[in-house]
């Protein structure tokens, strides 16, 4: 199955998510020794990359969760993107604080505030090269554990939301700011990309009984990266997550590791790229045969949803 068909304009990348927490403490603890620049003011965090970018704000709350999530889109087209947004049914009426005079800004049809404007392309305009050093004969491949440095995130790569619809929440993004399908399972995940280049996917949806926050996804350089950023963030104390493996969706290496508030922080390294104007054949694969290719067992949380259910 190929998906090419999206509404005459389209973003091109997230330009930042903003994330309600319950405890600035801690998600400065977290993200910092996740390899992020955390930058404290007031009432909120900012986090920025290796790239300098400002990829996030964390808002003191008392709970978790999405408080939006804001793309780019190229200059001459945001009236458009607007106008198919209008149609596709987002709502414009519903009044927040967050909402400012850039750009317009919709609910979705699961309540999500987003952002659309004009702005930076943040998302690449082609795959980076990728290789796995060989050490030769008589020479050491690695170096002392004690020689490790942090590691560092180059940029955001992705984020992925709960819906109690993902078909639905496909159809909507493709039909309002344009994003496509890459592949999806059935009716569980499905991972949508722009279409002016771009990882594999920039915004997946996975089902649940609500919406919801899951996680969001730092691209490095490295498979080295993907388990040594796994062993920085063991040291800190934060044992639990999932990794690492390679996933067959999007091909990444993966290592996820649970923040405070149970969602996941995932370091990714050489997922797939869809160039622009090339076909990309999107398909629909069994639950069994889409997850992952190798790696431990998912835990038993791995996708649970802690704003709208209670753990058994």
């Amino acid at each position: 199955m190929s998906d090419k068909h999206y509404a005459g304009a389209a973003i091109h990348s997230i330009d930042h998510f903003a994330l309600n927490v319950p405890s600035l403490d801690q998600a400065e603890h977290f993200f910092t020794h996740f390899g992020l620049q955390v930058e404290r003011g007031g009432n909120e965090i900012q986090l920025r990359a290796g790239d300098n970018h400002r990829w996030g704000r964390l808002i003191k709350s008392d709970h978790k969760s999405l408080a939006y999530l804001s793309f780019n889109c190229a200059a001459g087209e945001l009236a458009t993107i607007e106008s198919q947004t209008r149609q596709a049914g987002g709502r414009f009426d519903l009044p927040s604080p967050l909402k400012t005079a850039e750009g317009f800004w919709f609910h979705d049809p699961d309540g999500n505030l987003i952002q659309v404007k004009e702005g930076q392309r943040t998302m690449p305009t082609s795959k980076a090269p990728f290789s796995v050093p060989v050490a030769g004969a008589d020479a050491r491949g690695s170096h002392p554990r004690s020689e490790s440095k942090q590691v560092r995130p180059r940029r955001l790569s992705h984020v992925l939301l709960f819906t109690p619809d993902v078909l639905g929440a496909m159809d909507f993004y493709n039909r309002s700011i344009g994003l496509q399908l890459s592949d999806k399972s059935l009716d569980i995940i499905a991972f949508t990309h722009a279409p002016h280049g771009c990882d594999h996917h920039l915004v997946a949806f996975a089902k649940s009984s609500g919406k919801g926050w899951h996680h969001c996804s730092w691209d490095v350089a490295t498979l080295n990266d993907v388990g040594e950023g796994a062993s920085q963030m063991n040291a800190a104390g934060y044992k639990h997550g999932w990794g690492t493996g390679r996933h067959v969706l999007g091909s990444n290496y993966f290592h996820y590791v649970q923040d405070p508030w149970g969602s996941f922080s995932e370091y990714s390294a050489d997922i797939d790229y869809i160039s622009e104007s090339k076909p990309w054949p999107s398909g629909d694969f069994p639950p069994e045969d889409s997850l992952y290719l190798w790696g431990p067992d998912v835990p038993s949380d791995f996708i649970f949803n802690t704003e709208v259910e209670t753990q058994g």
